[in-house]
């Protein structure tokens, strides 16, 4: 693919990076989800703690899920890399910093960023602005899904080998797919080498979330439907089951927010822990 212009990442991209960063700043230690690159990756205006986006108290709760949803997914990479997984896909990378915070697990892997051209390109020249270069191991693999381009096509021209086995993650995409192209999505996993797993976030219906939650959650799907990135899918925890077993997948499990919170939220002195029946995860394996 010819060399794309840098286009900023998204807001929710940056959103997701700037809650990694206040979680260090703000809530008690010790922290669910260290990201300590998160704010220099991101590069936010000084202000950025003055966003309304930002208020330490009032986005608490989404803040955890946030945090909550990332030391699952690493926690996840160590398994499977103790369990002779060797490929790491992040479908959807945005401002993720596995790959410059984790050398030590990373460069023991083959890790395969996904995301739309002109994002990658911005945070391709960011990681040198920063001086962490790209080594050989870690593939920066630009897909223009609204051009049509094939992910999967892409990732296996990058290197990527459907006969082993893999980790795919996809977290805070799902939302912004319809429901077919969640199924195509799915479809195209469960048909690479048996035994890879696939850990998704996706939306709970908000009619579901506490009565407390659902004006923030409201205001976030108005958000992003002004923002050009509007919420286009939701599931209940049955029906993304469901659609896992038919779209292919062998093993499948719902992990809840309060299951996140057993394990890594329990005995906090400030409380923190993530909503439930917003964003939850699917784990599924071929």
């Amino acid at each position: 693919m010819a060399d794309q212009p840098k286009v900023a990442p998204d807001s929710s991209a940056v959103r997701v990076a700037l809650w990694r960063a206040l979680h260090l700043e703000v809530d008690a230690p010790p922290p669910v989800f260290e990201d300590t690159l998160a704010l220099k990756l991101a590069d936010p205006e000084p202000n950025w703690r003055q966003r309304g986006d930002m208020h330490a108290l009032g986005t608490s709760q989404f803040r955890a899920s946030i945090v909550g949803r990332a030391r699952l997914i690493e926690d996840l990479v160590d398994d499977q890399l103790a369990g002779g997984v060797e490929q790491y896909v992040i479908l959807g990378a945005g401002l993720d910093s596995f790959a410059q915070r984790r050398t030590d697990v990373a460069g023991r892997l083959r890790v395969y960023e996904i995301d739309q051209p002109g994002a990658q390109a911005w945070k391709r020249q960011r990681l040198l602005e920063l001086g962490f270069g790209i080594p050989d191991w870690l593939k920066l693999v630009p897909v223009d899904f609204e051009a049509g381009d094939d992910w999967m096509q892409r990732l296996i021209a990058a290197g990527f080998d459907i006969r082993q086995r893999a980790l795919v993650a996809s977290t805070g995409v799902s939302m912004y797919l319809t429901k077919d192209a969640v199924e195509v999505t799915l479809r195209k996993i469960a048909a690479l080498a048996s035994g890879t797993t696939l850990a998704m976030s996706f939306l709970v219906p908000i009619e579901l979330a506490a009565p407390e939650l659902q004006p923030g959650l409201r205001m976030a799907e108005r958000g992003a439907r002004a923002s050009g990135t509007p919420f286009l899918s939701y599931f209940t925890p049955d029906e993304i089951l469901e659609l896992a077993r038919d779209t292919g997948f062998k093993q499948v499990q719902h992990v809840s927010a309060d299951a996140v919170a057993r394990r890594y939220f329990a005995g906090r002195p400030d409380g923190l822990r993530p909503p439930a029946n917003t964003e939850e995860l699917l784990i599924a394996s071929t």
